[in-house]
């Protein structure tokens, strides 16, 4: 006997084939965006003197460095971001919004992938200056550190911002605005990325969860609930904590 599948199914079955679209999609995007910076001498002068300028602002001066380094690896790391959003996985479980806990979980781990492919497959050298004050191994296109500050702060806006009161929602898109750019920023100082490493990390951040949102808005619509702006969050009902309905409820 044939059985429709409900938006439950559905809503997984999207999820996982947006993911590995976006992973697919991410890696020649990723390319381009290297051989456009490697080929077109404007953006090669932009690269080289951004990363000259911003690591003699901090050359000689060692406690700018430590300032740097401790918001980079600490205040923004990857890891404290992705503790953040695990602590969010983590709580949307304990209030039963089991999709939307699913959707941060998935995000997040989409990122690092998509990050970790492209990096393997550009295989771009990190800059190399004359008085180098900070190292990190691997490759340099994207920044990791850029991306997954992208990819977290988007999870953590997009599940919270309902729980803000409205007249203090543009205070998280500010702060987090700051993390995103300030990343990058320290990242470029330190002499560890060029520019563009840091711009092809929120360029891919910002595809993996626009494409992942819009699973999860499309599920919305399939039980019968309205689509939302990131300014409400991906959830508003998250407020009031209210069921999530379940595919029977909308099998007839």
């Amino acid at each position: 006997m044939n059985r429709r599948v409900g938006p439950d199914a559905r809503f997984g079955a999207r999820l996982a084939v947006t993911t590995a679209a976006t992973a697919l999609a991410a890696v020649p995007c990723s390319l381009a965006l290297v051989l456009v910076e490697s080929q077109w001498a404007p953006l090669h002068r932009l690269d080289q003197g951004a990363a000259e300028r911003l690591h003699r602002s901090v050359l000689g001066h060692p406690a700018r460095v430590r300032v740097l380094e401790f918001l980079t690896q600490v205040v923004w790391g990857p890891l404290t971001m992705r503790l953040l959003v695990a602590a969010v996985v983590v709580w949307l479980l304990w209030r039963r919004a089991l999709r939307l806990a699913v959707w941060a979980a998935c995000t997040a781990t989409a990122g690092g992938l998509v990050g970790l492919l492209a990096k393997n497959v550009v295989e771009r050298a990190r800059p190399h200056l004359p008085d180098p004050v900070a190292h990190a191994p691997g490759f340099s296109f994207p920044s990791g550190h850029a991306m997954t500050a992208t990819t977290s702060c988007a999870v953590l806006l997009l599940v919270l911002i309902p729980l803000v009161p409205r007249a203090w929602r543009p205070l998280p898109w500010v702060l987090a605005a700051a993390s995103v750019i300030g990343v990058g920023c320290t990242r470029v100082a330190l002499g560890v990325h060029w520019v563009s490493d840091v711009v092809g990390g929120w360029l891919l951040g910002i595809a993996v969860v626009t494409a992942t949102a819009f699973a999860f808005e499309a599920w919305r619509s399939e039980v019968g609930r309205p689509r939302t702006t990131p300014a409400q969050g991906l959830e508003p009902e998250i407020v009031t904590a209210e069921p999530e309905p379940s595919a029977g409820m909308t099998q007839r």
